[in-house]
């Protein structure tokens, strides 16, 4: 791979920071914006445990906002939470030159119409990452398992530049699967992260055990994944028959799993609560589905972030 590819990663925490050395062991020249731990990685780049091998890298570049790009890139590679509070587009925009392509490695449904509002001259791709990992210390990740993406042109297509960082991905060790229908795909993952993740929060950071084995708890999660399919249906991605069927055995088969909105919630950060649920709820409203369970839950959520709030 050439190593004239610039690819700019826009918040380089666990996951950013991840495909960053993937790209990076490919051959690409690879920058990192951090709004934290720039001193870190600065002095000592990136330390990675991973079962893929030897990941450890220094980024070619490391930016703080507000610093001035070396350079237009070719790709920048948004992995920050999608959050209310922040403006990802305005986030971006610095690091982003007339020819530069936008990946979004984010969670959550009706996610890219934000950034592309913002930037309507640059093509998206939408990329959504299978994978366990975590940031342990400062510029210190840990890759425990997977690390798969699935990706495509927003909102629909495969375009030659989809190939081409599909390539430069495969090329570093993982695999990815292109598709012609990006939007289908965040259904599909949202039919278990949209009931799954909120529904642990309000179990107190309950693991998929506990959710799946309190009597009630699986018949509840079943009816929140079918208000899903029917707000997918609506939105023009109807899911397989048997596809509630499949998430809950797999999810059987899993030893007991907190999920990353539950860790977030048990170590007080900020939640994707908006772009998992909160757009899913939206869609509803606006093709008319009904979904009382999943607007229950919204509205439980919305309760208790006012209550914390209040209490400071």
């Amino acid at each position: 791979m050439s190593q004239s590819t610039r690819v700019v990663v826009v918040g380089a925490g666990a996951i950013g920071s991840f495909y960053g050395a993937i790209l990076k062991r490919a051959g690409c020249h690879v920058s990192v914006v951090l709004r934290s731990e720039y001193e870190a990685v600065k002095a000592d780049g990136f330390q990675i445990d991973s079962p893929l091998g030897e990941l450890s890298y220094r980024p070619d570049a490391v930016y703080r906002d507000g610093d001035t790009p070396e350079g237009e890139a070719d790709y920048v590679i948004c992995c920050v939470k999608v959050l209310p509070s922040i403006d990802r587009g305005a986030l971006i925009k610095p690091w982003v030159g007339e020819h530069t392509r936008i990946v979004l490695i984010e969670n959550g449904i009706d996610i890219e119409r934000e950034v592309a509002d913002a930037l309507p001259n640059n093509p998206i791709i939408s990329c959504l990452a299978f994978i366990a990992v975590s940031r342990v210390a400062p510029g210190k990740i840990e890759h425990k398992a997977f690390g798969s993406l699935t990706m495509g042109a927003w909102p629909e297509g495969i375009t030659d530049a989809c190939r081409d960082i599909a390539e430069r991905f495969e090329a570093g060790g993982i695999d990815v699967k292109l598709s012609d229908a990006v939007v289908g795909e965040r259904w599909r993952k949202s039919l278990w992260n949209t009931p799954f993740n909120p529904l642990s929060v309000l179990a107190g950071g309950a693991d998929t055990v506990t959710l799946l084995d309190t009597p009630g708890g699986e018949a509840l999660a079943r009816a929140m994944m079918a208000e899903v399919c029917a707000v997918a249906a609506a939105d023009g991605h109807p899911m397989p028959e048997d596809a509630i069927d499949k998430n809950i055995a797999g999810t059987r088969k899993m030893p007991a799993y907190i999920n990353s909105m539950a860790l977030d919630y048990l170590n007080g950060r900020p939640m994707e609560i908006q772009a998992i649920l909160g757009n899913v709820v939206a869609l509803a409203e606006q093709h008319g589905v009904s979904t009382p369970r999943l607007t229950t839950m919204q509205v439980a959520l919305a309760m208790r972030d006012r209550l914390a709030a209040a209490s400071g």
